[in-house]
């Protein structure tokens, strides 16, 4: 399993994308994982990955705590799926990327900066991830 996370956006908080970096950095112990910026007219997430699983980070999107966040990581871990998630900018994300999302995810009911959403997005990864591998990191 590969994992991708990808923002739109300049990261301005240069101490929130290094605690995003950070916790990518900590997944790769577990699996390929590596977080970009993307502009949507040049970057189609769907040609990119055509058999990744897409979940695009939405309002509205399925609530979920940590052990389901966990469980659909290990669902698509078993089943050999790459992962490619979704974190929009300011604006959020194009219409079209959460339409053709295979899963949309709500992280909290609150608003939070695109910076801020990737850390912790990224800590959740790497939580389900030492979860998975039985790593004393989530107790």
């Amino acid at each position: 399993m590969k994992i991708f996370l990808y923002f739109i956006g300049k990261p301005r908080d240069v101490h929130a994308n290094a605690m995003a970096a950070e916790y990518v950095k900590r997944s790769g112990r577990y699996a390929a994982c590596e977080m970009r910026e993307v502009q949507p007219k040049r970057f189609d997430p769907w040609k990119k990955h055509p058999a990744a699983v897409k979940v695009a980070l939405a309002p509205g999107g399925r609530e979920l705590d940590s052990a389901g966040f966990a469980a659909l990581m290990a669902g698509w871990e078993q089943r050999g799926r790459d992962v490619v998630f979704l974190v929009g900018g300011a604006d959020g994300l194009p219409d079209q990327w959460q339409e053709q999302a295979d899963l949309r995810v709500s992280l909290s009911p609150l608003t939070l900066p695109h910076e801020l959403a990737r850390v912790v997005l990224a800590e959740q990864i790497y939580r389900a991830l030492a979860s998975l591998r039985g790593h004393p990191y989530p107790r």
